[in-house]
């Protein structure tokens, strides 16, 4: 699928955008307009498919959506970041992407639900209770947090879940929870940023034998998931060394 994409900017470091579940690429403004006030990059955000301004899609497959990033992005950018979703997407996607660097901001690694044994047939037998569950905490997190964005940031979430395919949630959930990473080297260098929430999407022993195989591990405390719409300049302060 051919995916929406909007780049702004003229610096000389080129970084790919990906955003998580419900979002789109303008969900990403706070932190791009403080990568372009330095003048060093040039920013392309995308819109995975049933997101934004990018198509509605039958399917909704980690694969799918990897292989819609890989033909949307330039190869060789400087960087690309993920968050959440985007993550997942983005790991699946990054050994043909090769960029100089990855960064992955509390990805969609490892979703603490269950999948297997009586528990996970459970789980996954009644899927609008899947997704209740797998949504509640979080909601109620995300609530609190909402309260305390600007008007203009909670404008730009209002107009992603718009525009929003919520049809996919459930099967993505699914989709992730049950294909895992492999703790494995990563394929371009990598930094891993963890907020307050991270455990619910990267375990931390899964964190940890990540680390211990190359991957950089960082750490922003106090904040949550959302955490380049909570706090963008914290964000940008720590990774802007490998943007």
């Amino acid at each position: 699928m051919q995916l929406h994409t909007t780049t702004t900017g003229d610096g000389e470091r080129h970084v790919g955008l990906v955003h998580g579940l419900g979002g789109d690429g303008e969900t990403w403004r706070p932190l791009v307009d403080r990568m372009l006030e330095t003048g060093r990059y040039t920013v392309t955000t995308v819109d995975l498919r049933g997101h934004g301004h990018s198509g509605r899609a039958s399917s909704y497959r980690l694969d799918e959506f990897a292989t819609d990033l890989v033909e949307a992005l330039p190869t060789g950018l400087h960087s690309v970041v993920g968050h959440s979703l985007g993550g997942a997407v983005l790991v699946r996607a990054v050994a043909r992407l090769q960029p100089l660097r990855a960064v992955y901001l509390d990805p969609g690694f490892h979703l603490a639900l269950p999948t297997s044994g009586l528990a996970g047939r459970l789980f996954w037998a009644v899927p609008p209770l899947t997704l209740a569950v797998a949504g509640l905490a979080q909601a109620r997190t995300t609530k609190a947090v909402r309260a305390s964005y600007d008007a203009a940031t909670v404008a730009l979430l209002d107009d992603a879940r718009e525009r929003f395919d919520t049809r996919m949630a459930i099967g993505v959930f699914r989709d992730v929870a049950h294909a895992p990473i492999a703790v494995a080297p990563p394929a371009v260098p990598s930094v891993v940023v963890l907020s307050d929430d991270s455990p619910a999407v990267l375990p931390e022993p899964v964190a940890r034998s990540l680390e211990g195989v190359g991957w950089e591990l960082r750490r922003l405390p106090g904040v949550h998931h959302d955490m380049h719409l909570e706090a963008p300049d914290r964000v940008f302060e720590l990774v802007a060394d490998v943007l």
